[in-house]
């Protein structure tokens, strides 16, 4: 069955300005024909008079599964794939038909990927990387290093190497050629791209440190790309990044965030030279006053190089790609304080982090930052298909394409505010049941209500006045 849309204005991300009154004709999940309504005839028509229809809306990093909170890990254990499934179905139904996870359960993310691309399942397209190469698992100093000693070894290491397998930190004592036989043979079990560690991740030197050599790099990036994938880093510093590029990545994750010292001029021209696509994490204006009452003076600069950062890159000429480290966290975990005083714990108009709204909150951050609207929409679809080499199928609005797209009620290219009026959303070819999303609530479903003991329960040591007595003595050292 064809099905032909009619009146809207056609945003395709290939012409510099929206086209009115186009039809799009549809067979088979395709786009056969974008042309005049009477030229175009379809099985089943559907009007959208006075909408605006756009690509399907990407983003090139996310985490389906993010929440790696121990309780959460424990509770779920033999169902990551179901937490994978449940975030990629919030992606699609904010307007994301392809979404790229650059860390997390390999086995688990690929059957989810496989469940979705065969029809058995709604979701967001994933392309998804695995771990990253050269980094430990989620219950290790690179990530949550309270859980070693707290969960028993059996189960932190069983967490671990569902993350690691055999690509882990202990490549960092290897030479590059035994590093580039382990990189082979895990390209072997079916990732669809490599992201590989240019600096490390947190630790002791908020990650100042190189994880990989510069020939290492390299030959991480041959064999990424020997295979037939792109390959991508994670950096945090301005040499991390320029590693990277070096090293041929085809794209560079949170490139703005280098610690305290914003991009050096020639490392800007580098990035853009090399055409290598260019992730930001931004946030806006009111996000950064928000932020700044939370974070420490030494944090707060590395926030203020990263913006001056984003500025520089759209000024830059560089190939901007939208990407937030989008995930769902569990209403619990929302309060705790290690994720309230941190980005992650800005409101959720201001949240760069949340799978359903951060790509919304990125659209507005850029455009303050001065990124035209045309380069907003390129930089949420077209750019993104580009930088991971997708370009053919996904990522514009052309003849021959799958059938990837958003219908808006309000017009993207007058405001980043209005990415957010989705109307519809078509995958595949396939008008999307957005109200029957997420099919299977699990981390978006709400706090269960408290035990009817709860109403009883005092704790010991409360909050407010000092307690009397010995200051030591409340904290059990005397």
């Amino acid at each position: 069955m064809s099905l032909l849309l009619t009146g809207a204005t056609v945003i395709d991300g290939v012409s510099d300005q929206g086209i009115d009154g186009h039809a799009i004709l549809i067979d088979d999940g395709r786009i056969v024909a974008i042309g005049r309504p009477d030229e175009l005839t379809g099985t089943e028509t559907l009007d959208f008079r006075g909408k605006f229809v756009i690509p399907g809306l990407m983003n090139a990093n996310v985490h389906l599964l993010i929440n790696v909170f121990f309780e959460t890990l424990v509770r779920y254990e033999g169902r990551y794939e179901d937490l994978i499934v449940e975030a990629a179905q919030v992606a699609l139904k904010s307007g994301m038909t392809t979404v790229f996870d650059t860390w997390g359960p390999r086995r688990a993310l690929m059957s989810a990927r496989d469940r979705i691309d065969r029809g058995r399942t709604p979701g967001s397209r994933i392309r998804c990387a695995g771990n990253i190469i050269g980094f430990d698992g989620p219950f290790s100093d690179d990530f949550d290093k309270r859980i070693p000693g707290v969960g028993s070894s059996h189960f932190v290491d069983r967490v671990n190497a569902t993350w690691v397998e055999n690509v882990g930190r202990h490549l960092m004592w290897l030479t590059p050629e035994a590093v580039g036989e382990e990189v082979r043979a895990y390209l072997e079990r079916g990732v669809d791209f490599v992201k590989y560690a240019s600096n490390e991740h947190g630790a002791a030197a908020a990650g100042a440190f190189l994880q990989f050599s510069e020939r290492t790099q390299r030959i991480i990036v041959e064999e990424a790309h020997r295979g037939g994938l792109t390959a991508q880093s994670h950096t945090s510093t301005v040499e991390g990044l320029r590693m990277a590029i070096e090293a041929g990545c085809d794209l560079v994750q949170h490139c703005n965030m280098t610690g305290p010292t914003e991009i050096p001029r020639e490392t800007l021209e580098l990035l853009a030279g090399k055409n290598c696509g260019a992730v930001v994490f931004p946030l806006t204006d009111n996000g950064f006053k928000i932020l700044k009452e939370s974070v420490s003076d030494h944090e707060w600069t590395m926030w203020q190089a990263s913006d001056a950062n984003a500025r520089n890159l759209v000024d830059s000429g560089a190939s901007i790609l939208l990407a937030n480290d989008g995930g769902i966290f569990a209403p619990e975990v929302r309060s705790e304080p290690m994720i309230k005083g941190t980005w992650n714990g800005l409101p959720e108009d201001e949240a760069l982090g949340r799978l359903a709204t951060g790509h919304f909150v990125w659209l507005k951050a850029m455009e303050e930052k001065g990124m035209s609207p045309m380069a907003l929409l390129h930089a949420a679809t077209r750019n993104i298909a580009e930088a991971y080499q997708v370009d053919d199928d996904l990522g514009t609005l052309e003849a021959g394409k799958i059938a990837d797209l958003v219908v808006l009620d309000e017009d993207p290219l007058q405001s980043a505010k209005n990415y957010q009026s989705i109307h519809a959303v078509i995958k595949d070819g396939a008008v999307v049941d957005l109200d029957a999303l997420p099919e299977q609530p699990l981390l978006t479903a709400d706090l269960p209500p408290s035990p009817v003991e709860a109403a009883r329960y005092r704790k010991a040591v409360h909050h407010g006045a000092r307690l009397p007595g010995c200051p030591s003595c409340l904290n059990g050292n005397h």
